[in-house]
């Protein structure tokens, strides 16, 4: 059993994080931590698996975790490694190794493992996860759903007793959802505990034991599975929680509009080397037009976007603008682009500074302004490496929308974001539409695709 006792903690004296949480987990469970984003999901987890106090020392932590009769705090971390293990919710921070197959055994091999049950477990994992195409390949060619399977997979090894997962649906496409789920449902009929930090809610249905809805640091409720799904519409979005029920897409397919288009894609082929992602691509679109850009992990979405955006080199073909072709350089200038991971693209050492960052131009007021609709206002003086993941998210978007650029393109946006935050996140970009911006989105939210979008291309 996993006690969580009277555990509260603050990264600093201004901002508890968590206060007087009180659990207890058994055996075999399925618990969702869930509330909008910002609320200590995250905290917890790390609470849990000992990274507080072990690695985030600098905070104030009261209380304690307890398993098998050990304080988690004074565990050292290689004996919490034997019973417990985490996906991240950033999974590139957890990687030790630029080879996939290095990287899936890398936790047994540092247990000193014997050589031939290595070998074994990892054809096991391989088989029972269907991850084939991640064997023998470099981490930097994957996508970021790809590497969230491979951190999975590298977990999945260890054979834990507690399993930790903070957004592990966040970049996947429907069909690893749809094997991450069946293979939960293994992993607890084994005895296994399993706790999930999650926005996207939908998949659970058949997996979860209780909800812990956590507001401001507080658990507010506890619900067992039928209470949960059982919400209503007003009280789900009361709470700031994503859609309980698995959507279907209801944009219509294809791109290539018939009127004057803006942005004409004609025979574009991408790739990395010698390797092609796609070939002969042909796409068109006008201002004020929101496509939705969808397809399976790895099949070169990403590629795309940052080809467009005058990032990434393109083998062939020809990306034109008003008719006129552009080089990488010309649309760099017409580009704005809000990664998949936002790490990449935080440089400042304030809330506002990054705000201000190549937007010169723009008046405080707006900044402000801006900073109020995404909820960020009051971090304006914090650095944006203290930020949750899904605050992160919002203030890439935000800088994004000061850019003023014509072409904005969003790269997974709502990873990370809650019901309200991506409500939001959707009013602002459709408000960018209307201003005549021409905007792609990247996404395999089903949920926020049909809010915003009113076409979508399938690569």
């Amino acid at each position: 059993m996993l006690k969580v006792k009277d555990v509260s903690f603050s990264y600093t004296k201004q901002m508890p994080s968590l206060e007087h949480i009180n659990l207890d987990i058994q055996p075999g469970e399925c618990i969702l931590l869930c509330g909008e984003s910002g609320c200590g999901k995250t905290t917890l987890t790390k609470v849990i698996n000992g990274l507080i106090p072990h690695f985030y020392n600098q905070g104030t932590l009261n209380g304690e975790v307890i398993y098998r009769g050990k304080t988690i705090g004074n565990m050292r971390m290689y004996e919490i490694a034997k019973y417990i293990s985490s996906v991240f919710q950033n999974p590139k921070s957890q990687f030790f190794h630029t080879q996939s197959d290095a990287e899936i055994v890398f936790g047994l091999e540092n247990e000193g493992m014997d050589t031939n049950f290595i070998k074994k477990r990892f054809q096991k994992v391989v088989s029972d996860l269907h991850v084939n195409n991640l064997t023998g390949r470099s981490v930097f060619s994957m996508s970021g759903g790809e590497k969230q399977q491979l951190a999975f997979a590298s977990v999945y090894a260890m054979n834990p007793k507690i399993y930790v997962l903070d957004e592990p649906t966040a970049n996947i496409d429907q069909e690893a959802i749809e094997r991450l789920t069946e293979i939960i449902k293994k992993i607890k009929e084994r005895g296994h505990t399993v706790i999930i930090a999650e926005h996207r809610l939908f998949f659970l249905k058949d997996i979860i034991d209780r909800a812990i809805y956590i507001r401001n640091g507080k658990i507010e409720q506890i619900l067992n599975k039928d209470e949960f799904f059982k919400l209503s519409e007003d009280q789900r979005i009361s709470m700031g929680l994503r859609t309980l029920h698995k959507e279907t897409l209801c944009l219509s397919y294809g791109s290539n509009d018939k009127d004057f288009v803006n942005v004409e894609i004609t025979g574009l082929s991408c790739g990395f080397k010698r390797k092609f992602l796609f070939k002969n691509l042909n796409l068109s679109f006008k201002e004020g037009s929101i496509l939705g850009i969808t397809g399976k992990n790895g099949v070169g979405k990403s590629t795309l976007c940052r080809c467009i955006a005058g990032l990434h080199k393109e083998k062939s073909g020809t990306i034109k603008w008003n008719g006129k072709p552009l080089k990488m350089k010309k649309r760099r200038a017409l580009c704005s682009m809000v990664m998949q991971d936002v790490n990449h693209q935080l440089f400042s050492d304030s809330v506002y500074n990054e705000c201000r960052l190549g937007n010169e131009k723009v008046s405080d007021e707006k900044i402000f302004d801006v900073l109020e609709q995404f909820d960020l206002l009051k971090y304006k003086d914090a650095h944006p490496m203290s930020l949750s993941g899904g605050q992160k998210q919002r203030l890439a978007v935000e800088t994004s929308i000061l850019s003023e650029k014509k072409i904005l393109i969003f790269d997974e946006p709502t990873s990370g974001l809650d019901y309200r935050r991506m409500i939001n996140v959707s009013k602002q970009i459709k408000s960018l539409s209307e201003r005549g911006h021409c905007i792609m989105i990247i996404s395999h939210d089903i949920e926020f695709l049909n809010q915003t979008c009113n076409q979508v291309f399938q690569l």
